[in-house]
């Protein structure tokens, strides 16, 4: 059963519902310990001061601010307990926005179930849930975690509600020096890469069976295993796949669509780099305004959050 590391209620409005969040994915890595190579001892690591040399117990180890080499500013628990954190024991929700206008770069900041808590946050719960279901749009939210306040997404996610973390809109790097060299890119060669996509797609992750599984891992977990056994690993198929040097771009593509369409079993006689078969992409339905009381702010990626000194 997953341990709660946070228990609180999301606020909506003047409704609240009583939640704790428990981690939404767990780490299957395969962990190593570091050991001397001549005898197999482990290396264990000391906190040790600087100044004295004393060895030191997490009792003994407090928190500075280092402004410069040779100056730290200490900051103790009474400190932090004194500053304001009004999302302490709240998922505050400040705002409301279409799923699709969410920057996926603003994604990955750890990711929670929000369990509801006690039978008063059945209602409320399922309430918020199919409300957003229904709108397809997710709340932006704000919360304090681990001893700082986080900016994140509250989306349904089957019965249950997800809190998504969000960067902070200073925390992402602009890719503006970045970008490639112009070049030329004719409208046949996207029109390929449309069909190479289109005959790469699929409708969900689970289709693509064993393609997504992380086979690296199994591996080692056979070498680790048979090393244990005093037994030779089972060889497992593999390697670096022969890549041919792209000397055609059109032909590379041509080839690609072949290939993806062989791999899915489709045998027909579609003449690579057709295009007038690919199905026209729908266009996205015009938002609707005259529902909207008041102009929404952009909430994708908030500009900046407050620094403190």
């Amino acid at each position: 059963m997953p341990r709660h590391i946070w228990s609180g209620a999301i606020s909506f409005g003047l409704v609240t519902v009583p939640i704790a969040l428990e981690r939404a994915t767990e780490s299957h890595d395969v962990r190593f310990r570091q050991v001397h190579v001549a005898d197999n001892g482990r290396i264990r690591y000391q906190k040790r001061c600087e100044i004295d040399g004393e060895i030191l117990t997490e009792e003994q180890i407090g928190k500075a601010y280092e402004i410069d080499q040779d100056t730290l500013i200490p900051v103790s628990d009474q400190d932090l307990a004194g500053m304001p954190l009004p999302t302490a024991r709240a998922v505050e929700v400040v705002a409301f926005i279409d799923a699709g206008d969410v920057d996926p770069t603003s994604l990955g900041a750890g990711s929670y179930y929000a369990a509801p808590k006690g039978d008063v946050a059945a209602k409320p719960y399922k309430l918020l849930r199919q409300a957003l279901d229904r709108t397809s749009r997710v709340a932006v939210v704000k919360y304090a975690l681990r001893g700082r306040e986080r900016l994140g997404l509250l989306r349904p996610l089957g019965d249950a509600l997800l809190v998504q973390g969000l960067h902070w809109g200073d925390e992402i790097r602009s890719p503006a020096s970045l970008a490639p060299p112009a070049v030329d890119v004719t409208e046949a060669e996207i029109e390929h890469a449309l069909a190479l996509i289109d005959s790469m797609s699929v409708d969900r992750l689970d289709e693509l069976g064993d393609t997504l599984t992380d086979h690296y891992t199994e591996a080692l977990t056979e070498v680790i295993s048979a090393k244990a056994e005093h037994r030779t690993p089972t060889s497992v198929a593999g390697g670096e796949p022969e890549a041919a040097p792209v000397v055609d771009l059109m032909a590379a593509l041509e080839a690609s669509v072949t290939k993806a369409r062989e791999s899915r079993g489709e045998t027909g006689t579609r003449a690579p780099g057709t295009v007038h078969e690919i199905p026209a992409r729908k266009k996205a339905p015009a938002k609707k305004t005259a529902a909207k009381k008041a102009p929404a702010k952009k909430a994708s990626a908030p500009s900046r959050r407050r620094k403190s000194a």
